[in-house]
């Protein structure tokens, strides 16, 4: 579970104590008010009331919540801002998601310091991933919980610092730990396009979302602007306008940085915020 759909959760927990409703409406209604009169921060009720069909009912895909709305619940619920909820917030059922691993090495295993055969490692995953009960139940030797941590972290430990080139690490396949980005469980947006990642959580302010192979392959912000033309770009790119200022895709979807609905890219767009084309001029 992100962090951010953590906090939208907290929030709704503490309003359903305080003000004893029960009900999505009113929820939103008490949280709007709240947050107008007590903090000086509007959200309208509808604002929470999206929030609480998509983090809390999970009706409809996650979006950007803008920063300041993040820090103003953060504080909501007792908090400095969301980077301070964000390192400090252990959710309780978490606790049992946190599993003890004692690493023994054998009498023979002379590499291996001593002080090591006595090393405890607390493993907590916010995926929730939890040690197997056979695990828990049998010794391990030093190979394959050496094996087990690689699984757990997504890194691998090598005894050298040769460097290894992009095709070797593919070809290593299960060694390396390294998986083709497709193959991941989410996403996230770096300013340009989608990055896969297997962690759901990876600083404050940036939304994981599910995987979605055609996004991750197809959907990018054209950066170029001024390589935008109505042979190049028409019927083929998408465009977002926000406070005057538009930004291009590559393909329809959401803009991801303002959640609005992109548009299919005119010729008149192209002339007035890319680069001016002659068919534009000649209709202007």
């Amino acid at each position: 579970m992100s962090k951010k759909k953590l906090l939208i959760h907290e929030v709704f927990r503490k309003a359903r104590e305080v003000s004893g409703r029960d009900t999505k409406n009113g929820l939103a209604a008490y949280l709007w008010l709240y947050f107008k009169e007590d903090i000086g921060f509007e959200i309208n009720d509808r604002t929470f009331a999206r929030y609480y069909d998509t983090y809390i009912d999970d009706k409809g895909e996650e979006k950007g919540i803008h920063i300041d709305r993040l820090d103003k619940m953060s504080q909501y619920v007792g908090y400095k801002d969301f980077f301070d909820f964000s390192n400090t917030f252990v959710k309780k059922e978490e606790e049992a998601n946190k599993t003890t691993i004692k690493i023994t090495v054998d009498e023979d295993e002379q590499s291996i310091s001593e002080k090591f055969s006595k090393l405890n490692i607390n493993i907590t995953n916010e995926q929730h991933f939890k040690i197997p009960d056979f695990i828990k139940q049998n010794g391990l030797g030093i190979i394959e919980i050496s094996l087990i941590l690689c699984l757990v972290t997504g890194n691998v430990l090598f005894s050298n610092s040769k460097k290894m080139s992009n095709s070797s690490s593919y070809s290593l396949g299960f060694i390396s730990g390294i998986e083709p980005m497709t193959e991941k469980k989410y996403m996230y947006w770096n300013g340009e396009r989608y990055i896969g990642t297997d962690s759901s959580y990876i600083s404050p302010g940036i939304d994981i979302v599910a995987m979605n192979v055609h996004k991750l392959l197809h959907f990018k912000r054209i950066m170029r602007k001024d390589t935008l033309t109505d042979v190049n770009s028409l019927g083929k790119t998408w465009y977002s306008k926000y406070n005057n200022e538009v930004e291009f895709f590559t393909d329809d979807g959401i803009d991801p940085d303002n959640g609005r609905e992109l548009r299919k890219t005119s010729s008149f767009i192209i002339y007035k915020y890319a680069g001016k084309q002659r068919d534009s001029v000649e209709f202007e």
